[in-house]
């Protein structure tokens, strides 16, 4: 479609259940058109938090595609995958390359806390945070029942608590919540 000039490269479009929808990325009553600039924050502070993953071989990709099945490709806001970037130069990180996905949610906080944790639940994607703008806390997801999209346990982590990211044997990432949420 890209090119057919039917999008333009980098447009906000995701692959969902086979449907091309645009991603939000609105404040909550802001136009939907537009990236907000307490969402451009939260990612910006959570890519800085999340540093430290490339002792494990990892890298953060923000804002890029991730492909769980045939017709499902995400472009989740912050995604800790194994392996460099160039590691990816002919193909988009799948489910066994991915550490752990997060959203940062202000208007999209439904779709992320329905639509998005059945998508990554069913990809068995292990962990899944969304930084919620909106009660100013982190919502971790881990435990994925694919089939079920569901996850078995959820923990919300209020702006006074830090958050461990496990990448990988002896590398913990410390997230602290009041460090990726907007002032």
């Amino acid at each position: 479609m890209i090119a057919k000039g039917i999008l333009n490269d980098g447009d906000s479009i995701e692959l969902i259940d086979g449907v091309l929808v645009r991603k939000d990325r609105a404040e909550r009553g802001g136009d939907p058109m537009s990236h907000g600039p307490g969402h451009r924050a939260a990612i910006s502070a959570m890519q800085e938090c999340l540093d430290g993953v490339k002792a494990a071989g990892c890298h953060v990709g923000i804002q890029l595609p991730v492909t769980l099945g045939r017709v499902q490709e995400p472009e989740p806001d912050l995604a800790v995958i194994r392996g460099r970037p160039k590691d990816f130069s002919k193909r988009h990180p799948g489910p066994a390359d991915i550490v752990a996905l997060i959203e940062v949610a202000d208007s999209s906080l439904n779709v992320d806390r329905t639509t998005k944790l059945r998508l990554y639940a069913n990809a068995a994607i292990a962990v899944y945070w969304i930084v919620n703008l909106v009660d100013r806390q982190v919502e971790v997801y881990e435990d994925p029942r694919p089939g079920e999209g569901e996850y078995r346990r959820h923990t919300d982590y209020k702006v006074n608590q830090t958050v461990v990211l496990s990448v990988a044997a002896g590398v913990d990432v410390v997230v602290p919540v009041a460090a990726v949420l907007p002032a």
